[in-house]
Parts: C-alpha cells; sequence; structure tokens
C-alpha cells in the first residue's frame, strides 16, 4: 500500500514538473496595431511619438509585446482608403487615426476592426459615432470642439484688431472637415460685424496664389484651418502673414512658435497621449462602442509678441493677462 502510495505520488510530481515549465515558455499575446496618418513617413509628427510613449507608459513595447504598422499618405488625402485597407488586411487588433479624412477613410475600410481616434472634428456631425456618450459601433476616440472655437479664435481676433472686419479662413478644399466653413460660422461673423470668406489652398505651391487672393479681397486678418498641410508649414504661412501684415490666428500652439501671432486650442499631442488608453482598454476586452468620445477640457492662448511689432499691431493688455504664454 505504502509502493503505491509512493508511486502515485512520484507520478503526480513528475507530471507536475513536466507541465509547469510548458506553461512557462507559452508565448505571450503580441498585440498588433494599425496606425494611419496622413503625414510624411520621412518626418513622422511629434505626436506619433507622444502615442508611442503613452503606450509605453502603459506597459506595451514594440517588439515585445505589440507590434505597430505604419501607413503614411504622405499628405496626398486620396491615398488614405488605399492605406486603410491595407492595414485591414493585416488583420489589426485596434486601428488608430486622426484627421477627419483618416477617419472617414478608416471607417469605411471596416465595420469590425476596432478604430481609436487620436484626434479628429466633429464626430457626431461627420456620422462617424451615434454620440459622444454611447459612440456604438467600432469606433471611438477624441474630438475636437471645432465651431466653439473657431467662435473664440474670432472674438480673439476682434479684440486685437478691433477695426477688423474682413477675416479670410484659409482652408484646405481636400478635407471634408472645411466644406461648412464659412456657413457654420455665420452667427458669430454677424454678431461681431465681420465678414468671413473662404479661400482654398491644397497645399505649399499654393499659399502665395491664397495671399494674393487675400490681398485683393482686402482682408483684415488671417483664421488658419486646423489642417495638417497647414500644420506642416506653418513657417511659410507665418512669414507670409507678416508679408501681408495680417493678424494671424490658429489653433495649434506650433503656428505662434513658428511666427503666427496668436493660437488657441487644445494641445494636440496630449489627445495623441490619450489615445494610447484608449488602445489599452480595447486590448484589454472592451469594445470601442461602449468607450465615451472624449472632448478637451483644456485649451491654451499663446501671443507672439515679435510678431505683433512686425506688423504694428498693439495686443491690448486684458488680452496678455490672459495669455498662458507670451513669445517676446
Amino acid at each position: 500500500m505504502n509502493q503505491t502510495k509512493i508511486i502515485s505520488f512520484t507520478l503526480v510530481a513528475v507530471l507536475f514538473a513536466l507541465c509547469v515549465p510548458a506553461q512557462a515558455q507559452q508565448p505571450k499575446k503580441v498585440w498588433r496595431i494599425g496606425f494611419l496618418s496622413p503625414s510624411f513617413s520621412s518626418n513622422p509628427a511629434l505626436n506619433n511619438e507622444v502615442f508611442r510613449q503613452g503606450l509605453r507608459d502603459l506597459g506595451y513595447i514594440e517588439g515585445q509585446n505589440i507590434v505597430i504598422e505604419y501607413r503614411f499618405a504622405e499628405e496626398k488625402i486620396d491615398r488614405l482608403p488605399q492605406l486603410a485597407a491595407e492595414l485591414v488586411r493585416l488583420n489589426p487588433d485596434v486601428i488608430v487615426t486622426s484627421t477627419t479624412p483618416g477617419v472617414l477613410a478608416a471607417k469605411k475600410a471596416t465595420t469590425t476592426v476596432p478604430i481609436v481616434i487620436a484626434a479628429a472634428g466633429d464626430l457626431v456631425q461627420r456620422g462617424v459615432v451615434a454620440s459622444l456618450a454611447r459612440p456604438g459601433g467600432n469606433i471611438t476616440g477624441l474630438t475636437f470642439i471645432g465651431r466653439e472655437l473657431d467662435g473664440k479664435r474670432l472674438e480673439l481676433l476682434k479684440e486685437v484688431a478691433p477695426k477688423l472686419t474682413r477675416v479670410a479662413y484659409l482652408v484646405n478644399p481636400t478635407n471634408p472637415a472645411w466644406d461648412d466653413i464659412p456657413k457654420n460660422l455665420e452667427d458669430v461673423s454677424r454678431t461681431l460685424r465681420i465678414r468671413i470668406y473662404r479661400v482654398e489652398s491644397r497645399g505649399v505651391d499654393e499659399f502665395d496664389a491664397a495671399f494674393s487672393v487675400m490681398t485683393k479681397s482686402d482682408a483684415n486678418a488671417l483664421h488658419l484651418a486646423n489642417d495638417l498641410i497647414f500644420t506642416n508649414h506653418r513657417k511659410r504661412i507665418a512669414e507670409l502673414a507678416v508679408k501681408h501684415r495680417l493678424p494671424s490666428i490658429a489653433e495649434r500652439k506650433e503656428f505662434s512658435e513658428a511666427g503666427g501671432l496668436i493660437t488657441y486650442g487644445t494641445s494636440v499631442p496630449d489627445m495623441f497621449r490619450r489615445a494610447a488608453t484608449y488602445v489599452d482598454k480595447i486590448l484589454k476586452g472592451t469594445k470601442p462602442g461602449d468607450i465615451p468620445v472624449e472632448r478637451p477640457t483644456r485649451f491654451e492662448l499663446v501671443i507672439n509678441l515679435k510678431t505683433a511689432k512686425q506688423i504694428g499691431l498693439t495686443i491690448p493688455p486684458n488680452v496678455l493677462a490672459r495669455a498662458d504664454k507670451v513669445i517676446r
């Protein structure tokens, strides 16, 4: 009897010893993330690195437990649908994208792969999600407050240039995010007693022509759309605004840092960092349609006094007092 017990115990011990190494050697899950960007592959934006750092902070390391498949449109928006389809064919666990064209391309490419929006315009207005609180479907992420902030920026322009009557709103016509400009600003323009008119530019080669249109139309100021093409060439636009002595305003602080007069908006890099938390929730099993879409709550006002001096403009003290950053 004792011998039987010894044999049984030995067999159990041997089986346990064999099982433990086998379990220890089980390969860890490697998640596949698709990253769809309208930008250049040769010069990835700071936002991309912020997103990757956000993933690292959550324990996701490239080459260890995640693989990121990048697709860059090189500023050619018409390439985004093809690139989105390529990513879907790789069967990723989640796709991350930004900008309205990027979001629409990803949405068209798949209704099953989870999509996280790092930063884009009004998602409800575009029909991308059902609502901010309950987006539904396979899409969630972060959105700008476009219309409300456009009004605030126009008010700021009027404060620094009280005699302002005509504002040129520079847009990229290939980006559907700007289809409603200037119609959606009729109420605020009427209140401020200014006229807003649309000026188009598809890229850096058309900037000079766009500013020529502004001059012929007697523009008093420039409102710059938050478009990737303009962000990538912000220094050139800032230089042209100074050359034509136009007070200028935009959403991203990089524009003021490049020589633009004023910027007022949220931090896009911070939105990309937050996007990593959305990816984390999805990889841990939460359905994207159950994760509320996040709107920015913190905004930053940046004023470039050097530029103001160059165009002969004095910034009122009450506006300077509200600035989060003043560039001298």
